[in-house]
């Protein structure tokens, strides 16, 4: 019986050493802290469509559903590509609101999203996956776009 008691306790502390190891192991203290995250602006000034262009320099030409309902493109021309460049702000990243359900919908397909400069009157897209496929044809969103959202875009 000792013996056994004895044996026991013996593989806890193996088992307790090993895990300690392996803790210490994990910690690299070369490791970089992570990079500090931009605080997100999800609440930001509505304007209607002439608004969006003297706030963001884009103009919303189609929120719809594609994909079989998994995905949700929208697509905005570009009117003031200085005012535009907003949109590539950490601060504040585009999404769409499902104004039903409040249901935010801001991970774009494989992450994709326009880098570089924007051209006057060019037409971009962002695609979103559409969780669920929660918002439908017909639907009403809150498209947020740079430095200002669109209220009750209805959905194609």
């Amino acid at each position: 019986m000792k013996l056994r008691i004895l044996g026991i306790l013996t593989g806890m502390a193996l088992v307790a050493a090993a895990l300690t190891a392996w803790i210490l192991i994990r910690q690299d203290p070369t490791a970089a802290a992570p990079a500090p995250v931009a605080q997100i602006a999800w609440g930001r000034t509505t304007v209607d469509a002439d608004g969006l262009a003297g706030r963001s320099g884009v103009r919303i030409t189609q929120v719809a559903v594609t994909g079989g309902g998994g995905l949700l493109d929208l697509r905005f021309q570009v009117l003031d590509p200085n005012r535009a460049n907003s949109l590539h702000d950490a601060s504040t990243p585009p999404a769409v609101i499902d104004e039903t359900s409040g249901l935010v919908v801001r991970d774009l397909l494989m992450s994709h999203a326009h880098t570089g400069k924007f051209t006057t009157g060019e037409t971009y897209y962002l695609v979103f996956e559409n969780p669920g496929n929660w918002i439908r044809r017909g639907s009403k969103v809150t498209v947020l776009l740079g430095q200002a959202q669109v209220e009750h875009v209805v959905v194609r």
